[in-house]
């Protein structure tokens, strides 16, 4: 039976735009199954703002660390992080960006998030639907405010899905992120216990033996003094909270 399956998907599966006979179109399938290999983000909604974690791969220590890679802004209210391949994300995101001040320009206010996403999504869709474009494989999470909603957590998937969450894994060992996330969850959470959940989610779904804070990148959104804020945590902040919840390294380890 596995043999068929394998034939069939084989058969179905060189374009986007042919559906197989049990109705499924397999390259978008493993555009999802791509980011499924991907390093972790978590995304957690709190009552005074957003935290998105990611797991940080050292591929050299020669490496020049200059911005982040999985994590952006996009606005002054809306920041993303990022699961899957790089490149195909910097399109997007550049995209949004466009749309974004294109909005300000034209209204005078910030785009409102979700109708943002939905934009990002039409075009993800897009790629999906018209001949000789592979999907993107990319998928995010969103993080932003707008004065309709106020603080919003969004993930959208190469198919051009997208959905509203409070606390979300995207990448390797997603589900067991989502399991901890559905156990620890708590609606009336701040944002510093927002952060430890991120940080022990992280700890129970990398492959890392050890926390460390060169290992790890956090980012908030959220106010200060009436303006929103995109901030990422420092690493002295990060080892301080490792340190809290009792994961840091013994000074001397090798890491």
């Amino acid at each position: 039976e596995n043999v068929v399956v394998v034939e069939m998907a084989r058969r179905y599966d060189s374009r986007t735009t042919t559906f197989s006979p049990e109705g499924r179109l397999y390259q978008v399938e493993y555009a999802m199954e791509a980011i499924s290999h991907a390093g972790i983000c978590v995304g957690i909604l709190s009552k005074d703002g957003i935290v998105l974690a990611v797991e940080k791969k050292i591929t050299s220590k020669l490496l020049e660390n200059i911005s982040s890679e999985k994590m952006y802004k996009v606005d002054d209210h809306l920041a993303c992080a990022v699961a899957g391949i790089t490149a195909d994300a910097n399109i997007l995101i550049n995209y949004a960006r466009l749309a974004a001040q294109r909005y300000t320009l034209t209204y005078q206010e910030p785009i409102p998030v979700e109708q943002l996403i939905v934009n990002i999504c039409d075009k993800k869709q897009g790629y999906t639907q018209f001949g000789g474009l592979r999907p993107f494989g990319v998928s995010f999470l969103w993080a932003g405010w707008d004065k309709n909603f106020g603080y919003q957590l969004y993930q959208s998937d190469p198919s051009g899905n997208y959905g509203g969450w409070k606390a979300t894994a995207i990448g390797a060992n997603n589900q067991a992120a989502q399991s901890i996330l559905k156990q620890e969850y708590r609606d009336n959470m701040d944002l510093s216990d927002a952060i430890k959940l991120a940080i022990k989610v992280l700890n129970k779904s990398m492959d890392s033996t050890s926390l460390t804070a060169e290992k790890l990148e956090i980012a908030t959104v959220s106010r200060r003094d009436s303006q929103l804020e995109y901030a990422m945590l420092s690493a002295a902040t990060v080892e301080a909270v490792l340190k809290e919840l009792d994961l840091a390294q013994p000074q001397g380890e090798p890491a």
